[in-house]
C-alpha cells in the first residue's frame, strides 16, 4: 500500500492504490520483487513502489494480451460498450480519489486534477458509443454479379506508452479507442506517475475488463519499449511524449512494421492582434501558458503581441501572473504546483539566464520565493528574440516568452519557424485575418479566440515533428482498425 499518512490523503477509496502491475487479469510483482520508487514532487517524499518488470515478465504480458485479443475481438459492440460505460462510471464514482492520487504523484493542483479526471472519463464514454459506428462500406461494382465492400477489423494487440503530465487522460484517450475497436492493450505509464494507471486497471477490472483486455506494465522505459517494438504480435504502438523518444520508437518499430501513432513535442505560438480586447487576450495567454504549471505540449511557448498593444499587454500580464498562487497542489488556492523533476527547474532557469544574457527583460517574483526545490516561480520574459533558446526550445515550465510583431505575414512566418506543429492560438476579431491565420499557421490544431480546443469529440494531433495520426473524435479509432476489402463474384442478380 502506498504511503497514505499525509493529511491530504483523506476521503480515499484505498482499494485503488495498487503497487503491482496488472497482467491478464492478475496483479503481479516483478521477479525477485524488483521495484521502482515513486515520489511526491511537491515534497520529495517516497509514496510507494511499483514492479520493475524484466523481459520474461514483459513477454508474458504480451502473451496474455494476445490471448485476450482473440476473445475480445469476437465480442459484440454492445458488450464492449457496456464494459466501457461501466469503466466510465467507475471513474465518475471515484473522482476525488483519482484527483488526490494524481496530485500526490504528479503535483498538479487539485482543481486541475479533478478536471483531468472528468476529461479522462469523457474519452471512455465517447468511444463506448463510437465503437458502434465503426462501419464498413458498400462499393458500386462494374458488373451486376459482383459485390464489393469493406469491413473494419481490430488491428490486434496495441502497445500504449504515456507521459507523466496527464497520467489519466493520455491513457483513456488511447485505450478506450483501442478497446472499442476490439483490440487488447498493454499500457506502460511513466515511471513518475504509475499509480493513476494502476487505479485505472483496478476500475477496469471492476468493470469486467478483467481477462487481459487491459494490462498495465511498469518498469524501465527502454526495456518495455524494446519488448513492445520487437514482438510482431504487438501490431500497433501509440505514444505520447518527447520528439526524440518518438523518433527512437519509430526506428525500433520499423523492423516489425509497427503501425504507429505519435503525439510528440510542441512549440505553440500565441498571437494577440491589436484589435482584441487586451484583458481577454491576457487571460487567454495566462491559461495557455500556465495550466499544468506549463508542463503541457499545448502550452503557449512563444507569445507574439502586436506593437500597438505590447506595452499594455506586458504590464497587465505581469500583474496577473504575480497573482498566481504557487504551492502544494493539495492547497485549494494553489494555481501553480511543482515541476516533475529538479532538472526541469534547472532547465527553466537556464532558459531564463540565456534570455537575460541576450537582452530579454525578466519579470516576476524572485526564485528565492519558491516553496521547494522543484518549484519554479512564474516568470515573464519580455522582448524575446529568435536568437534566444526559449524561442526554439519547449520550456515545459511556467516561463512565458513574449515577442513583439508588426505585420501579419511576418508573425505567421515567425510562428511557423519551428520543427514542431502541434497547436497554435490567435486572438483577433477580423474575419479576413482569422481566415488568413487559420490557413497560414502550419499546425495540426488552431484555436481562434479560445484556448479550449480539445475534447473527446474532436481530433487531436500535430504535423511536422509533433507527431503522426490523430486521437479523439471520429478518427480516433482509425489508428486501431484495419480496413479489409472484399470482392465477391457470382452474386445472383436481384
Amino acid at each position: 500500500m502506498a504511503s497514505l499518512t499525509n493529511r491530504d490523503m483523506t476521503r480515499q477509496n484505498l482499494s485503488l492504490w495498487r503497487q503491482q502491475s496488472y497482467v491478464g487479469g492478475r496483479w503481479i510483482d516483478a521477479d525477485e520483487n524488483a521495484t521502482r520508487a515513486v515520489d511526491d514532487p511537491a515534497t520529495g517524499e517516497t509514496i510507494g513502489t511499483v514492479p520493475d518488470l524484466d523481459a520474461p515478465r514483459l513477454i508474458g504480458a504480451i502473451d496474455a494480451a494476445q490471448a485476450a485479443f482473440e476473445r475480445w475481438r469476437e465480442t459484440s459492440v454492445t458488450t464492449r460498450a457496456d464494459r466501457l460505460l461501466a469503466w466510465y462510471q467507475g471513474l465518475c464514482d471515484n473522482r476525488e480519489t483519482l484527483a488526490r492520487m494524481m496530485t500526490r504523484e504528479q503535483g498538479k493542483p487539485l482543481a486541475d486534477a479533478r478536471g483531468e479526471v472528468d476529461y479522462a472519463a469523457s474519452f471512455i464514454r465517447w468511444f463506448a458509443e463510437e465503437g458502434r459506428r465503426a462501419t464498413g462500406a458498400n462499393i458500386p461494382a462494374e458488373h451486376s454479379d459482383v459485390a464489393l465492400g469493406t469491413v473494419q477489423e481490430p488491428v490486434g494487440v496495441a502497445g500504449i506508452i504515456t507521459p507523466w503530465n496527464f497520467p489519466l487522460a493520455m491513457i483513456t484517450r488511447k485505450a478506450a479507442a483501442a478497446l472499442a475497436a476490439g483490440c487488447s492493450v498493454l499500457v506502460r505509464p511513466a515511471n513518475e506517475t504509475p499509480f493513476c494507471a494502476l487505479a485505472l486497471a483496478a476500475l477496469a477490472e471492476q468493470a469486467g475488463l478483467n481477462g487481459g483486455e487491459f494490462n498495465v506494465i511498469t518498469g524501465s522505459g527502454p526495456r518495455v519499449s524494446q519488448a513492445l517494438c520487437d514482438d510482431t504480435r504487438v501490431r500497433a504502438l501509440s505514444f505520447t511524449g518527447s520528439t526524440p523518444v518518438g523518433r527512437t520508437l519509430l526506428r525500433q518499430g520499423a523492423d516489425t512494421v509497427k503501425r504507429t501513432s505519435m503525439e510528440l513535442g510542441g512549440n505553440a505560438p500565441f498571437i494577440a492582434c491589436e484589435d482584441v480586447d487586451i484583458d481577454a487576450a491576457v487571460e487567454g495567454a495566462l491559461a495557455a501558458k500556465f495550466q499544468t504549471s506549463g508542463q503541457d505540449c499545448l502550452a503557449a511557448n512563444r507569445i507574439f503581441v502586436h506593437r500597438e498593444i505590447y506595452d499594455t499587454f506586458i504590464e497587465r500580464f505581469a500583474r496577473r501572473m504575480d497573482e498566481l498562487e504557487v504551492g502544494n497542489g493539495f492547497d485549494e488556492d494553489t494555481d501553480i504546483g511543482p515541476l516533475i523533476h529538479e532538472r526541469a527547474v534547472e532547465k527553466a532557469q537556464a532558459l531564463t539566464d540565456d534570455a537575460r544574457e541576450h537582452g530579454a527583460r525578466v519579470m516576476g517574483r524572485p526564485q528565492s520565493d519558491a516553496p521547494g526545490p522543484r518549484f519554479f516561480m512564474p516568470t515573464l520574459l519580455a522582448d524575446v528574440t529568435t536568437d534566444m533558446r526559449i524561442f526554439s526550445e519547449e520550456a515545459f515550465a511556467p516561463l512565458a516568452a513574449v515577442c513583439v510583431f508588426d505585420d501579419d505575414d511576418a508573425v505567421i512566418d515567425a510562428a511557423n519557424d519551428t520543427e514542431y506543429g502541434l497547436a497554435a492560438y490567435v486572438f483577433t476579431h477580423a474575419d479576413t485575418r482569422i481566415r488568413k491565420f487559420m490557413r497560414g499557421l502550419d499546425y495540426g490544431m488552431v484555436g481562434v479566440n479560445t484556448m479550449d480546443i480539445t475534447g473527446p469529440h474532436v481530433p487531436f494531433g500535430g504535423i511536422k515533428q509533433s507527431g503522426l495520426g490523430r486521437e479523439g473524435g471520429q478518427v480516433g479509432m482509425h489508428e486501431f482498425l484495419e480496413t479489409k476489402y472484399y470482392c465477391m463474384g457470382g452474386v445472383p442478380a436481384a
